[in-house]
């Protein structure tokens, strides 16, 4: 694995952009490709990079692929699909792929030794930390592959988070990312229930969050969402309801294809299936709070 100077960075959305914009801080050259063209164009000029809509491009000039997309099966497509498989194509052998995204932690091993046949290495390096610390560089960065890979990425990867665990092999970053999202999925149902039923009996949603948050009961959920989110009506987390949606199933799903008994995954995957559906992916995801209490009332009227 020789030294990483140029990375392609695909995927420039919320997340992406800040992600990419740190890498140049960090003395990196960044080639940038989105599927808004203008996207990458504006991009490279604020950020001194270059765009390119060519994939074998981007694969001839970069050392290392980084991809922060909605899905593993987007990240499948670009690698080794899209523009005829142009990508993987025209990458130097021992070049690393790192994916940023969420995605299923059985498929991104399929997908490494896929790369694999290839000559190419893929880690798996999902992140939390929203949008703020994506701008700050500050992100908790969770990492899965072959340690040689893992050890060559860790300056890239340190340039975007300032926590940096290395969770095991490939797909063990996905996983812990899944599974960290179906927690906080979870304290945030579990919260939204509690300020319904608290509302409806006459206590004050926003005292009851004040004493959640000195109590054995307080969460992220607590602390940094019910007020100032769902309270409020600003629902501006910028964190999209169909992409927590997702990843809650990802974790379902995971422990289902290991054979793990996950009833609580189950309920919680289809908690916020029905809130998906109900509202639209595109949503903030804080606004399943709303939904689901406007449903318990509801049904408790029937």
């Amino acid at each position: 694995m020789g030294r990483i100077e140029c990375i392609g960075f695909i995927g420039l959305g919320n997340m992406g952009a800040p992600m990419a914009a740190s890498l140049v801080r960090g003395g990196y050259k960044a080639m940038a490709f989105d599927l808004d063209a203008d996207r990458a164009r504006s991009f490279a000029a604020e950020h001194r990079a270059q765009a390119t809509t060519d994939l074998a491009e981007l694969g001839r000039h970069c050392d290392a692929v980084i991809t922060m997309l909605p899905t593993g099966r987007e990240v499948r497509d670009v690698l080794l699909q899209m523009q005829g498989g142009a990508l993987a194509a025209n990458l130097r052998k021992g070049a690393i792929a790192i994916d940023m995204s969420s995605a299923d932690p059985v498929g991104t091993r399929a997908l490494g030794a896929d790369l694999a046949a290839r000559g190419l290495d893929l880690v798996d390096a999902p992140v939390s930390g929203g949008v703020p610390r994506a701008k700050d560089g500050s992100l908790a960065i969770m990492i899965g592959g072959d340690p040689d890979a893992v050890a060559a990425v860790k300056p890239v990867l340190a340039c975007m988070g300032s926590k940096l665990f290395e969770v095991g092999s490939l797909g063990c970053g996905h996983a812990m990312k899944a599974l960290n999202n179906f927690l906080a999925a979870t304290s945030f149902a579990a919260a939204a229930e509690a300020v319904t039923v608290g509302r409806s009996f006459g206590l004050d949603p926003a005292v009851m969050t004040d004493v959640l948050n000195v109590s054995t009961g307080r969460s992220f959920a607590t602390e940094n969402l019910i007020k100032q989110h769902v309270l409020s009506g600003s629902f501006a987390t910028g964190f999209a309801l169909g992409l927590l949606a997702k990843d809650v199933k990802i974790a379902a799903d995971l422990a289902d294809q290991i054979g793990v008994e996950a009833p609580v995954g189950r309920l919680v995957c289809a908690l916020w299936g029905d809130a998906r559906d109900a509202l639209g992916g595109t949503q903030d995801h804080t606004r399943a709070a709303a939904h689901w209490e406007k449903k318990a009332l509801r049904e408790a009227a029937e």
